[in-house]
């Protein structure tokens, strides 16, 4: 009996200790599946706040691409106007040259057929030419003068045309060939109407040379020969600035 006592107590014994085992076991793989799951929480939690970054980060590039979009609208249509002004400065450009320069050279006994050229206004390379100086652009407009010029020296405008030359080099302070410009008209064209005035800019442009009494020569003979024109008003002026 005793022996059994013993061997029932062995088994007893044997049990708890497997049963401590199993429970130890369970404990520590319970521990590695919270241990896992935890593992898996927190990277799941990073993983959101990433997508939460790029999520806020696209969306900052949308609307910094929205933006980008609506100024390059503005500027299309900004540079869109500034094209209709410009189209529609080039053409008011036009017009006042068509208005201002309509000069017409009076000719002793000249045939009908130079009355209609008068009168049908000046060529289109002549205004092209006088748009350029509107304009300010002084060099391509003495290019274009010069090449009306040289087509057309005959012309009722030729006259106009190197005057207009004159003014050109004048502006830039080219004074001798403004000089030349301007006594080219009055030696070749001494019948223009734009003589008067060439010799008038012709005396600004001796005065502006240092060579003040050639100036007052010219200024002089325009009081003489042409004593009702405006040019004669802007000698005397010239000549008694008090």
């Amino acid at each position: 009996m005793p022996s059994g006592s013993r061997l029932v107590s062995y088994m007893f014994l044997s049990l708890f200790l497997s049963g401590c085992a199993a429970n130890d076991l369970m404990v520590k793989r319970q521990a590695e599946s919270e241990a896992k799951i935890e593992f898996l929480i927190q990277s799941s939690k990073k993983e959101e706040q990433r997508h939460n970054e790029l999520a806020g980060l696209l969306q900052v590039l949308d609307e910094r691409l929205q933006s980008v979009s609506g100024e390059i609208k503005a500027l299309k249509g900004e540079n869109i106007d500034l094209k209709v002004s410009r189209d529609d400065l080039e053409a008011r450009v036009a017009r006042l040259a068509r208005q201002l320069q309509t000069p017409k050279i009076e000719v002793v006994n000249q045939p009908s057929s130079a009355k209609a050229n008068i009168e049908s206004g000046p060529p289109a390379e002549y205004l092209k030419a006088f748009g350029l100086y509107s304009a300010n652009n002084f060099a391509a407009a003495i290019e274009s003068f010069e090449s009306f010029f040289k087509s057309n020296p005959q012309s009722d405008y030729a006259a106009n045309a190197l005057y207009w030359i004159g003014e050109c080099h004048y502006t830039l302070s080219d004074l001798p060939r403004a000089k030349d410009a301007f006594t080219k008209v009055i030696e070749v064209y001494p019948k223009s109407t734009k003589t008067p005035d060439a010799l008038l800019k012709l005396g600004y442009t001796l005065a502006a040379m240092k060579e003040k009494e050639k100036a007052a020569g010219i200024f002089e003979k325009i009081i003489t020969s042409y004593p009702s024109s405006p040019a004669a008003v802007k000698a005397r002026e010239r000549l008694n600035p008090h």
